[in-house]
């Protein structure tokens, strides 16, 4: 007799490939045999109900169920547009499991063949991720247990002062230090990764974003941020040793086209309700 996980997972709040062959489909959560049903409580410190669907924080969902050896027998993915969003059910046979929920807005799945080394890609991009896991027990009887997912990723945000010259098409930036995969069983880096992010330059943007998994609670990432025009020549450059704690953001702000570009000093710690703080970096 099989068993079935129905898990109901949310959107995310504003700002807030395997050897063994897994069973990746849908199934639907209404059946009635479901024997042990897992709902996300809430995202971080905001309730299920006071968050919105229409975010880019969260457009994916990835759900993967192992073994206690590792072994990933099930996973189901989805996206924001599809049917069911948030909510999706998988049958089991009666034993321990590890269950693991990624929710991001990458622009593909990461792959989760291992629980300890959850990867994503440059090109999939790296974006906000909130993760959770537990070992559940199934058994013959019903049962419902309440989640919590949590932020695990650390954020730099690049803040030019004043507005890029029309000539810039993209702006690259490639950063090591951080890590593109996580061990879920942690929530930290596992890999030492070269991380790279390219973005179209729109009129008068400003801010840029990119997210690691950092190693440890504290790290520094090597940056180097290049400018180029539409053919792809390079306009100017800039590296910067960037100090960086684990659910925090650090904001790196100055002039892309003047000053020395070495990641000055100036650092100051303010705490908000959507990341764990902020560094302020100037250069």
């Amino acid at each position: 007799m099989f068993n079935k996980i129905s898990i109901f997972t949310i959107a995310l709040l504003a700002m807030l490939s395997s050897c063994e062959s897994p069973d990746l489909s849908n199934v639907d959560d209404s059946d009635t045999e479901a024997n042990l049903r897992v709902s996300i409580y809430q995202m971080g410190s905001t309730p299920f109900t006071t968050l919105t669907r229409a975010t880019d924080n969260c457009t994916r969902i990835n759900y993967a169920v192992y073994t206690e050896d590792g072994t990933r027998v099930k996973q189901n993915n989805q996206e924001i547009t599809d049917n069911g969003f948030g909510s999706t059910a998988f049958q089991l046979e009666p034993d321990i499991y590890r269950l693991v929920v990624v929710a991001h807005s990458s622009n593909g799945n990461p792959t989760m063949t291992d629980p300890k080394k959850i990867q994503f890609t440059n090109a999939q991009g790296f974006t906000d991720t909130f993760m959770h896991t537990q070992t559940i027990e199934v058994t013959e009887e019903q049962q419902e247990i309440p989640i919590t997912l949590e932020r695990i990723v650390s954020l730099c945000r690049l803040c030019f002062t004043g507005d890029l010259p029309p000539e810039v098409a993209t702006l690259q930036f490639q950063y090591t230090g951080g890590s593109g995969a996580f061990d879920a069983t942690t929530g930290l880096g596992c890999v030492k990764s070269t991380q790279r992010m390219v973005f179209t330059v729109a009129p008068g943007q400003r801010e840029f974003d990119l997210y690691t998994f950092l190693h440890s609670s504290e790290g520094t990432l090597h940056l180097q941020a290049t400018a180029l025009d539409a053919g792809g020549n390079v306009l100017g450059e800039h590296t910067f040793e960037v100090p960086m704690r684990r659910n925090e953001i650090t904001w790196l702000s100055g002039p892309f086209f003047g000053g020395n570009g070495t990641g000055g000093a100036g650092v100051v710690i303010t705490i908000n309700t959507d990341w764990a703080g902020e560094t302020h970096l100037t250069f």
